[in-house]
């Protein structure tokens, strides 16, 4: 099967493709960073750096499934107050229907946050995807429930040229614990009691030791685990693309680095990041996880 990737990003979604038998002959952002860090992991698939709302489908290679993850920062609650440049994020979800319309593949997999089923125009959306002549069935997942040690939860839109939705059968696998991908003797540790440490901080160190002894997890984040700690044999909280989860180890604390966020994705370990701490996170964040686009592909292969 050929696949393409809309809006590739750091190669989550070409990764679990690949694991499911795909080949990936095509694969585009508009972030050129983005683009090199796919291409260094991908080197067999062609690359494009461009905005994809502007984008020639014809210069696209055939293909039998269509992957893409639109931006999600318009659509999540994560963003904060509502901003003009929201609308434009939101929109990039209207090339989808551009490459499909063109292209007609039998398959095609959308990726997003789980609000994206309640933006406004998800309705006019979903009807211009039938009027194509897909049928769409959103899938709800979590991460965690196919081996990835992150709590995930997103909206995987089955889209395919049949008379009824695709309903994907999806065997749960066992969760994975954060204290798998931890490595205690690596990162830049600091002091917790420390000049110019925050209040709020060494309350939740306080906690969390109330509850799980000196070894934990403890997000940047007031409510939830940020005022509870989180135990290090249950899955991650979701990976941002921002540092948000630290590790606690007795009186020393740090931040995760940007490989213990690649293994909490799901990404293998020899997979190539950005050098820059801040831009790997970044991408990391933004990405699909492997594992979870590896398991709905082939389902997907399974029922086609």
């Amino acid at each position: 099967m050929r696949a393409v990737d809309l809006f590739a990003g750091a190669g989550g979604f070409s990764t679990g493709a690949k694991q499911a038998g795909c080949t990936v002959v095509w694969a585009a952002n508009h972030w050129r960073a983005a683009v090199d860090i796919h291409a260094a992991n991908h080197p067999e698939t062609a690359h494009a750096c461009q905005d994809l709302q502007q984008a020639d489908w014809r210069d696209v290679p055939a293909h039998d499934i269509l992957l893409a993850s639109p931006a999600c920062q318009g659509h999540t609650s994560a963003r904060g107050k509502e901003k003009p440049h929201h609308d434009a994020q939101r929109s990039t979800a209207w090339a989808v229907v551009s490459a499909l319309e063109y292209h007609r593949p039998p398959v095609a997999v959308a990726e997003n946050v789980i609000e994206f089923l309640n933006w406004a125009l998800f309705p006019a959306w979903r009807h211009a995807m039938e009027a194509l002549g897909y049928s769409l069935a959103p899938h709800i997942i979590d991460s965690a429930d196919h081996g990835v040690p992150q709590h995930r939860r997103r909206a995987f839109i089955v889209c395919s040229r049949s008379k009824n939705p695709l309903q994907l059968r999806l065997a749960p696998r066992a969760h994975i614990g954060a204290d798998k991908i931890i490595n205690f003797g690596s990162g830049k540790w600091s002091d917790i009691e420390r000049p110019g440490r925050s209040a709020a901080t060494l309350a939740r160190v306080a906690a969390g030791r109330a509850r799980f002894g000196e070894r934990f997890l403890m997000p940047y984040y007031g409510s939830g685990s940020g005022l509870t700690g989180r135990c290090l044999s249950r899955p991650l909280g979701t990976v941002t693309t921002v540092d948000r989860w630290a590790v606690v180890d007795g009186p020393r604390m740090r931040m995760l680095t940007a490989a213990e966020n690649r293994d909490a994705m799901g990404f293998p370990e020899t997979y190539q990041l950005p050098a820059q701490h801040r831009q790997a996170v970044h991408m990391l964040g933004n990405a699909v996880c492997p594992p979870v686009a590896r398991d709905v592909i082939a389902a997907v292969l399974e029922t086609v």
